[in-house]
């Protein structure tokens, strides 16, 4: 009975680890896809086969308790074409990722949150240990929405992070993650360096 209970639960893991790498495979695509629907994207089908991910690693999957930020003040997040944004802390996030403890901060933008269809969008960026060896060295972006904050609790995962278009070509206005977000580890989960030849905005 025991041996059946077990072969039953190491199944069941299989299936629950395979269904979550189906999950990030599809979202990856999907990712994939909006370069080619973006007119301002600066990716075409020939380089996609440029982008590069880290396996599927549900590790990375964490749920992060939520401290909302009261009577925060608007500050330009410098970007890295020199120019800046507005945006303002929304949040700060507190969890632990493999025995590390961490917090960082979730931004608003501005400009989006007076956009009726991004007003709940919650801005993630951070840049971690891999930067300018296995990942892009300015850092990469989590977007998040602030309606999945529940019971102040976040579903963070860093399977899904992505470069900026910085990392693909000049002539882009891509947030330069705050000092605050700099995480003390390495971050195997999400999207690696583009191996294709940076280009330049005409």
């Amino acid at each position: 009975m025991r041996i059946i209970t077990f072969l039953f639960l190491l199944i069941s893991m299989n299936s629950l680890a395979q269904s979550y790498a189906e999950q990030i495979a599809k979202h990856r695509e999907a990712y994939k896809q909006d370069f080619i629907k973006d007119e301002r994207s600066p990716l075409n089908q020939n380089d996609l086969q440029n982008l590069h991910f880290y396996d599927a690693d549900g590790t990375y999957k964490i749920v992060a308790d939520v401290e909302l930020l009261k009577n925060e003040k608007v500050f330009k997040m410098p970007t890295f074409n020199g120019s800046g944004g507005d945006y303002y802390k929304y949040a700060h996030v507190n969890f632990v990722l493999h025995k590390e403890k961490i917090q960082m901060t979730l931004y608003r933008s501005v400009s989006l949150s007076n956009n009726p269809i991004y007003k709940d969008h919650l801005f993630l960026p951070f840049t971690d240990e891999t930067n300018n060896k296995e990942t892009y060295g300015g850092g990469r972006y989590i977007d998040l929405d602030a309606k999945e904050i529940v019971n102040n609790h976040i579903e963070i995962d860093f399977n899904k992070a992505y470069n900026p278009y910085c990392a693909y070509s000049e002539g882009y206005r891509c947030p330069v993650p705050p000092a605050e977000n700099d995480l003390p580890l390495d971050i195997k989960a999400g999207e690696k360096l583009y191996t294709g030849e940076k280009k330049h905005q005409k």
